[in-house]
């Protein structure tokens, strides 16, 4: 068994899917009509093939309550890993990202943590 897809609610899927491919980098893989929706997803440009990103509306009433209370608790919808989090703080900052935790070490790994400007904290690391 392996992981093919996972989901992260956003507030707005226009706005998540031009932050997650223009500023993230991410490659979109499907984008699909899916009633009143589409059905998003992405994936990192070095491994096409592996786990999707899908961007889910947050339009069920668990899902809102759930992202607004981890956001204003400062916990991270997920992780990403970097190869420099140092780097991809610089990076990223640059192109406007608010981030909420800057690059600090953890023990066996560094991460920093910014605002997806969908309603989620997103951690990125890299193994020291």
């Amino acid at each position: 068994m392996k992981i093919i897809v996972t989901s992260l609610f956003v507030e707005n899927q226009e706005r998540a899917l031009t932050f997650y491919s223009k500023t993230l980098g991410f490659k979109i893989k499907h984008d699909v009509p899916a009633g009143e929706y589409r059905w998003i997803t992405l994936v990192s440009p070095e491994d096409q093939e592996g786990t999707e990103l899908l961007l889910e509306p947050n339009v069920h009433p668990a899902a809102k309550e759930y992202q607004k209370k981890i956001f204003a608790d400062g916990i991270p919808a997920t992780m990403f890993g970097v190869s420099d989090v140092h780097k991809e703080y610089e990076r990223l900052k640059q192109l406007g990202v608010k981030f909420k935790t800057e690059p600090t070490n953890a023990g066996p790994v560094t991460i920093a943590v910014f605002d997806d400007t969908c309603g989620n904290l997103i951690q990125i690391a890299h193994n020291n």
